[in-house]
């Protein structure tokens, strides 16, 4: 079993105590470190780093995540070096944040890194800034895991505010401004009443005046060590009384009254998805898309475990103990022995324009050789992988642009044949060209997202993005 410590951080808000209760319930950490109403952020990831940790995984949670499941069986299987938790927001819906399961060797790489000066994105997200420079120093990437969390609900008018205002000044970039106004549509609230979604609305409106774009990163930290004046003076203006103190039982009657919400985390009755597109063809985007949707994906999975077993005919795979589903070309020459192993799954193939997809595969396949000489075991496996699946799929080990377009058109011609009396389970899906969470939600009966389908290959034009918001609209 691993060794796990929680740091728990608070700054007042309203769920603070039921949610360090519900933290040491679900992870079981061996130590617990509350970081007490320190502001700002910067300040308070400062002293958390400065905590000398004898574990093997710390948990940092925020006192705004109220934790349903169990967690720590996860972690004791883990072995990423950072896995960012899935969680459902009060204002955004379906995002990762306030949960951060993180390896101590991570940690200690982000305490031994020099804090950049005069960086904007250090100023607003000091955690994820540092976290992202001792990965790449490590050449480490973020995993992903959908728990049953509920983030930002029942928090106090003052924590709201600063929250929001915070959460324009983090949102001033082109894809950023789209997510939180995409959000904001979805605010829905009577007239005249004032409730949480119009106290973020305000705020929002706020920092848009108080911070004009183009602020250095000096005024923009003044505003944010500033935010509990600001609160406490708006809250007055408005002539609003606090919310009381916040109780299980409360969160017991919410729970009662929405029985029927989907709880993201948990297993049961929920089918396997398998991602039938070649390589290039948003392969990455989709298994984002069914995070945010509460299905924990692997894309191109390259452990040992999964490589023996497919290179002996051994379907019943150990990773899909632990994930929903596979995307890339792990699933390709299998699909069809997935599908009788696991029924009930759900398929969906990728595709894209072929011209556009041959470039895509050009350039990707480039320095990516088969074969070469290596010393790392992990990296030895990868290799093995990468041959086993470039002749199992494409019947050969370097780009040829004949043979690519060979086999995008025999693979999409059978994947349809071979489907072609279940069409309630296989969705054909263009992501490139911008279809996304208005066809794949319904299919694997999720809402639709507030948050816009996510484009890991290349950042979506706006146009593109104005489209998808549009589609999106209409299904909401």
């Amino acid at each position: 079993m691993a060794k796990v410590d929680l740091v728990f951080r608070q700054i007042d808000e309203r769920t603070r105590d039921v949610a360090l209760e519900l933290a040491k319930q679900h992870i079981r950490p061996e130590n617990t470190y509350v970081i007490d109403n320190v502001r700002p952020f910067t300040e308070c990831v400062n002293r958390m780093l400065k905590i000398d940790h004898d574990c093997d995984y710390v948990v940092y949670v925020d006192a705004d995540c109220l934790i349903l499941e169990d967690m720590r069986a996860f972690i004791d299987q883990c072995d990423a070096p950072y896995v960012d938790a899935y969680v459902s927001d009060r204002f955004r819906g379906r995002l990762h944040c306030g949960v951060h399961i993180t390896r101590i060797d991570l940690v200690r790489a982000m305490a031994a890194t020099e804090v950049p000066q005069s960086d904007l994105k250090y100023v607003l997200r000091p955690e994820s800034r540092l976290r992202n420079l001792a990965m790449k120093k490590m050449g480490e990437a973020k995993a992903f895991r959908n728990f049953d969390i509920l983030h930002d609900h029942f928090q106090a008018y003052s924590h709201i505010f600063m929250k929001y205002a915070l959460r324009e000044l983090r949102s001033r970039t082109k894809v950023q401004r789209v997510r939180l106004n995409r959000s904001m549509k979805r605010w829905t609230y009577t007239e005249g009443e004032f409730c949480d979604l119009t106290m973020a609305r305000h705020a929002v409106d706020y920092a848009r005046r108080m911070v004009p774009d183009g602020a250095t990163p000096e005024e923009v930290h003044a505003f944010i060590a500033a935010l509990p004046e600001h609160a406490a003076t708006e809250l007055d203006k408005l002539g609003l009384a606090e919310k009381g103190d916040f109780t299980r039982a409360e969160l017991d009657r919410w729970l009662d009254a929405h029985s029927d919400r989907i709880a993201y985390g948990q297993k049961a009755d929920k089918p396997k998805v398998f991602g039938l597109g070649l390589s290039r063809t948003g392969t990455r985007s989709l298994t984002s898309a069914l995070q945010m949707l509460g299905f924990d994906t692997s894309h191109y999975p390259i452990d040992e475990d999964t490589y023996i077993e497919l290179a002996n005919a051994q379907y019943d795979l150990t990773l899909l103990r632990f994930y929903d589903g596979l995307t890339d070309i792990t699933t390709v020459p299998f699909y069809a022995q997935f599908d009788k192993q696991y029924p009930g799954s759900k398929f969906i193939l990728t595709v894209r324009d072929k011209e556009a997809w041959l470039g895509s595969c050009a350039r990707h396949w480039y320095n990516r050789p088969a074969f070469k000489e290596v010393e790392d075991p992990d990296e030895e496996v990868h290799l093995r992988m990468r041959q086993f699946l470039r002749a199992s799929v494409y019947g050969c080990y370097n780009f040829d642009p004949d043979r690519f377009s060979y086999v995008y058109d025999r693979h999409v011609e059978a994947v349809m044949d071979y489907f072609r009396d279940r069409p309630q389970d296989l969705l054909v899906l263009d992501v490139c060209s911008g279809e996304g969470f208005e066809r794949l939600a319904p299919f694997l009966d999720r809402p639709v997202p507030a948050e816009p389908f996510p484009h890991k290959g290349a950042v979506l034009s706006q146009t593109m993005l104005a489209e998808a918001d549009t589609k999106t609209a209409r299904v909401a």
